[in-house]
């Protein structure tokens, strides 16, 4: 599933990327990128994310959190 919500994702206006991480117990992360407050609102009512998001609450995750932050600066380095 969240390889299709990515592919759907980067179809959809104002989408720049995605980053995800998991640890070896399945735990993790994913953050995704977006370029204004109206393309994140614009994907959290795109019918087929929040049906995912729904069934993930219901069925996948111990637990879920939503957060909408403002990357400032990005130095990347490896």
């Amino acid at each position: 599933m969240a390889d299709k919500m990515v592919e759907l994702a980067s179809r959809q206006q104002g989408f720049l990327g995605v980053e995800s991480v998991r640890d070896v117990t399945g735990a993790g992360i994913t953050v995704s990128y977006w370029d204004s407050l109206e393309a994140i609102d614009l994907w959290r009512h795109n019918a087929a994310h929040k049906l995912a998001k729904q069934k993930g609450k219901d069925e996948w995750y111990k637990s879920f959190a939503l957060r909408i932050s403002l990357v400032e600066k990005d130095n990347l380095l490896y």
